[in-house]
Formats: C-alpha cells, sequence, structure tokens
C-alpha cells in the first residue's frame, strides 16, 4: 500500500514573490499569509500558493514544449474576471485553444493559468 498525501500548497518559482502573492491574493481572495522578497503564500486555511525567488528564471514560450504547469481557476463570468486579471497585470497570449470554453492568461511574471466557467 502507498503512503497516501494531502497536498496543501504548490510552491512557484518566480523573480518577485512579494509582487506575485498580491496578484494571486487578488485573483483567488486568499490572504497574504507572509511576504517577503524571497518567500511569500498566500492561502485561505486549506489551499495555499507559496512563492520563491529565482531571479534568473525565464518564462517559458506559449505554446510550447517548456510550460511545465498551469493553474485553472473557474469563475461566474469568464469575460469579467479576464477583465478583472488584464488589469492586475495579467497577459493574454494570442493562441487560445480553449475557444469560448475558457481564456488562456499569463500572470505577471508569465505563468500560465486558464480562466473557467464554474460548473453548471
Amino acid at each position: 500500500m502507498t503512503t497516501t498525501a494531502k497536498l496543501f500548497a504548490f510552491t512557484i518559482d518566480c523573480a518577485e514573490p512579494r509582487k506575485l502573492a498580491a496578484f494571486y491574493a487578488a485573483v483567488t481572495g486568499f490572504e497574504i499569509q507572509y511576504s517577503e522578497d524571497e518567500y511569500a503564500a498566500v492561502g485561505d486555511g486549506t489551499t495555499n500558493l507559496y512563492f520563491g525567488r529565482v531571479p534568473e528564471r525565464v518564462p517559458a514560450a506559449w505554446p510550447g514544449p517548456g510550460k511545465q504547469f498551469h493553474l485553472d481557476f473557474r469563475v461566474p463570468d469568464v469575460a469579467g474576471a479576464v477583465a478583472d486579471y488584464l488589469a492586475l497585470g495579467a497577459t493574454k497570449p494570442e493562441f487560445q485553444p480553449g475557444g469560448d470554453g475558457w481564456t488562456v492568461l499569463a500572470d505577471p511574471e508569465g505563468h500560465m493559468f486558464c480562466v473557467c466557467p464554474e460548473k453548471s
């Protein structure tokens, strides 16, 4: 039998942890739990996103094989959320494989994430 693990956090390499934590706190509504130049964290008591400083990190090209992960978020209004996240500093790549189903964005440091409609 394999020991079952419970995921409690996902750590993202970035150049500016404090700035990226503020971005994801706004996107998720999570509280900033810790924030300094080398490390920052946001969470809701169950789910956490951590940000560790890696100043030489280079964003992967999209689309391309360099992307190692992406986050998916459900929202009640995809178009409205996309507009909000763009105003916070996200960017919208030209390549959009989701059609009307979801929108791919990049956070201020180039990590990809998808904005998806809530399940009906």
